[in-house]
């Protein structure tokens, strides 16, 4: 199943600790387990544009982002707070 993203949740530092939606809050940690296991997927939808939620290492961190489109508005980081 397909969860809309909405909102974003970042801490201090700007990082993306969580992902909302309409009646859904789920961690970075659950965001990550789902996308792993195929439970769930996510995307976001801007104007028309929609883009997948991807899970990447960085540092040997896993962290949120959307695929690359070239269009800020969809972005997690420029998305409202949860």
């Amino acid at each position: 199943m397909a969860k809309q993203v909405t909102g974003s949740k970042k801490n201090t530092d700007g990082d993306i600790t969580g992902l909302c939606g309409s009646g859904w809050s789920h961690t970075k940690s659950e965001v990550v387990t789902n996308i792993q296991s195929g439970r769930e997927s996510y995307y976001v939808s801007v104007n028309g544009r929609q883009v997948m939620v991807g899970a990447r290492i960085r540092n040997g961190a896993y962290y949120l982002t959307t695929a690359p489109d070239g269009y800020k508005p969809n972005n997690l980081d420029d998305l409202r707070d949860c």
